[in-house]
């Protein structure tokens, strides 16, 4: 690896990390109600606990941000011409480290779940199967269950699993596999809970959306 590389990649990491640093759900809660989220509910900055605390829209809208900056950091390198898949996959751990470990909040953010998610349907050029995959894991999971925290750590987990089949390099895999770790270990205290049965549960999504388009006609 020469210099130059080097050096772009460093840039494009430290990009990746700022990138995946913006605390969506921290910066929307203090604007929209003065109050800092981590106060609230878990305590988390993340789509579900801003659910909770502003209503569903936000936390969609949360969610939705979330993957996009952790997916757009991938892309955005690529659109100026990087083309490594190392160096786009830790352009990609950057941007989840960022999210759950933002400076502006004191290295205390998110579990990474929408960011990871954003990022793996970005990786190789594009390639959102494997993630759409999980997306559908995940989804199964939280109706099943209705435990978030489960349904995320399979669903990452998941679509880690099957990204071989869809994506060439290995470095895609590999940081897929660290992230899905990652995502377990920020989880760690919702698995005690779970294993403890006092893990909080959520409404099922299917009534809401039957509901919504039956409204629609």
């Amino acid at each position: 690896m020469t210099f130059g590389i080097f050096f772009s990649a460093i840039f494009w990491v430290i990009f990746g990390y700022i990138s995946g640093s913006c605390p969506t759900g921290y910066v929307l809660v203090r604007t929209l109600l003065g109050e800092d989220i981590r106060r609230f509910g878990s305590g988390n900055i993340g789509a579900t606990n801003v659910s909770r605390v502003l209503g569903k829209k936000w936390g969609v809208f949360t969610a939705v941000f979330d993957m996009m900056k952790g997916g757009l950091a991938v892309l955005i390198a690529m659109a100026f011409g990087v083309e490594n898949p190392a160096i786009l996959s830790l352009i990609g751990c950057a941007a989840v480290i960022g999210h759950d470990y933002p400076i502006w909040l004191g290295f205390n953010g998110g579990k990474g779940v929408a960011t990871t998610f954003g990022v793996f349907s970005c990786y190789d050029f594009f390639n959102p199967l494997s993630a759409l995959i999980g997306g559908g894991v995940w989804f199964l999971v939280r109706e099943k269950t209705r435990y978030v925290s489960l349904a995320s750590i399979l669903g990452l987990s998941a679509s880690a699993l099957v990204m071989p089949i869809f994506m060439s390099g290995r470095s895609y895999y590999f940081s897929a596999i660290l992230l899905s770790l990652l995502a377990i270990w920020r989880h760690r205290e919702n698995i005690k809970r779970l294993i403890a049965g006092t893990e909080n549960k959520v409404e099922p999504l299917l009534p809401k959306i039957k509901k919504y388009f039956e409204t629609k006609h």
